[in-house]
């Protein structure tokens, strides 16, 4: 592990005494603290930043600061808050009252009963709920999120199926924990009980597949499976004041043998500032998944001082603005990449990606509110792109919004509510990354090196592919159709005009590449691993 990145965890102590609250001066100007109901909820946050816990709470996707933020917007009925705030409040998973369904097993992509549907609609009606009452502060909210959390805690032992099992582990394992970061200061919520599932029952099988990718070859994989695991480790890590899961997670982002670390998942730069994503050679919907969990692992780093954002000369934000013109229809180089497959002592084999997919320009996942916030307000970068895909899929929506199936689930989403800020002005603005240092939560890196912005070209007009088969027009708010569901069985019928499937978190050491750093940056960085 780098030199820099162990300061950065050994400096937790910053986070005890200042936590949520720091973040506050940093992130914007002229936002008011929530008032009214509001204000007894950022009392309880600052209370509970200052009792000896070893990282900010709340901290995962959603810091206090950024609570308070919105409900301060939200109160004086300002835009896009309030219109984000409406599509929150629309959705019938974030109505009071909601009956959870706890199950002891969880099957998924095998089993019987296949019955993961169950878990991610809790889920997601757990931080629906959640998040509302921090909005608004009508406590029947966070009672019907921590009754949600709790009857899950009490019950749910394990996580069977399929390879497809360490999707759900991955995907739901940070979700849950996000949901329940939003409620851990309630006396109703049981604390201990919840991280002992978190620890006993999601996170394993996540480090599982981080250690021995189900005991494949390292490259059998897509981007995807290793970003779920990622994203899952990470939040149990700050959940549970783990430092050795955020260390080991923080460590496979940056060198990772998988294909979910930075420069394997966005193996080349290119001279015109974009970075190619590879599974732009599979599909649009994967691609889009995988930004949006990256964004997910980077956020939640960010808000406890640790950029990866910025890592790598802002590689993510590259590789995010490729994305995001790719989906508008313009036209992105691809490498071809040839990939390694198969089993351990078992068969083998290759696949080759040689050009990027097509793509359906209405196909939308709510993922691009909290990158392009990021990098244009928080980091004061030029992003054109990610400007121009943030607006069209405004105000954005979460689970329920994007169709009945599982990838309409597959991130939390509301980012047009929890991730629009004002931009940052002064000592921060205008640098792009470097390693940086830690920090208190939501203020980003203590001394970034400069970055300068990726040179993207004038925002171009997109492409006029028409939407394929099964594609539904956009509604008013740039929002797709059903998105297609995540795993092995849907891969046969899977194309890129009918959505979305596999996400990605990732930990554990495997094995460091044979190329320095200094020398993947020279050639483009992040060849698979043979």
């Amino acid at each position: 592990m780098h030199e820099t990145r162990r300061r950065q965890i050994s400096r937790r102590s910053l986070l005890r005494a200042t936590g949520a609250t720091a973040g506050a001066v940093t992130l914007g100007t002229g936002i008011a603290q929530a008032a009214g109901r509001a204000q007894p909820q950022a009392a309880a946050r600052a209370a509970g930043s200052a009792q000896g816990s070893g990282y900010a709470h709340p901290g995962l996707l959603h810091t206090g600061a950024d609570l308070d933020r919105m409900a301060a917007k939200v109160k004086a009925g300002a835009a896009p808050y309030a219109a984000g705030f409406a599509r929150l409040t629309a959705n019938r998973h974030a109505q009071s009252g909601w009956t959870a369904n706890p199950q002891a097993t969880v099957y998924r992509g095998a089993g019987s009963p296949q019955n993961y549907a169950i878990l991610y609609n809790d889920v997601h009606a757990a931080y629906q709920n959640a998040l509302r009452y921090h909005v608004d502060g009508d406590t029947a909210h966070a009672d019907t999120a921590v009754a949600i959390l709790n009857s899950w805690s009490s019950k749910l032992t394990s996580l069977e199926g399929s390879a497809d099992r360490f999707l759900a582990a991955g995907l739901y394992g940070y979700q849950i924990a996000n949901a329940a970061e939003l409620v851990r200061d309630r006396d109703d919520f049981e604390l201990d009980r919840f991280r002992t599932m978190l620890t006993t029952v999601f996170a394993p099988v996540s480090e599982s597949f981080l250690k021995d990718h189900n005991n494949a070859v390292v490259t059998n994989y897509w981007t995807n499976w290793d970003l779920t695991a990622m994203a899952c480790v990470l939040a149990t890590g700050i959940f549970c004041d783990d430092e050795a899961r955020v260390a080991r997670v923080v460590e496979y982002f940056e060198n990772g043998a998988g294909l979910g670390s930075v420069r394997n998942a966005i193996p080349v730069v290119g001279d015109d500032g974009l970075a190619e994503w590879l599974e732009a050679g599979r599909d649009q919907g994967h691609a889009l998944l995988g930004v949006g969990l990256m964004g997910t692992v980077c956020e939640m780093a960010w808000n406890q001082g640790i950029d990866l954002y910025g890592y790598d000369d802002s590689r993510f934000l590259k590789g995010a603005q490729y994305v995001a013109k790719w989906s508008l229809g313009g036209d992105v180089s691809y490498t071809a990449n040839t990939r390694r497959k198969g089993a351990i002592g078992g068969w083998s084999g290759s696949e080759t990606a040689s050009d990027a997919a097509p793509v359906d320009p209405t196909m939308a996942r709510p993922i691009w509110a909290m990158i392009a916030n990021h990098y244009t307000k928080r980091r004061g970068l030029s992003a054109p792109y990610l400007t121009r895909i943030a607006a069209k899929a405004t105000p954005e929506g979460g689970g329920g919004d994007y169709g009945p199936n599982s990838g309409g689930y597959d991130q939390l989403g509301f980012g047009t509510l929890a991730f629009t800020r004002d931009k940052v002005t002064g000592a921060g603005a205008g640098t792009g990354g470097g390693t940086g240092g830690g920090k208190p939560a939501g203020a980003g890196p203590a001394s970034p090196s400069a970055s300068a912005s990726p040179s993207a070209p004038a925002a171009n007009t997109p492409g006029g592919s028409a939407p394929g088969p099964g594609s539904a027009a956009t509604p008013a708010g740039g929002n797709s159709g059903d998105l297609a569901s995540t795993g092995a069985g849907d891969l046969a019928a899977w194309t890129a005009a009918t959505g979305i499937t596999a996400l990605a978190g990732g930990l554990l050491l495997l094995r460091r590449r044979g190329k320095t750093q200094q020398e993947q940056h020279r050639t483009g960085g992040g060849a698979l691993s043979k």
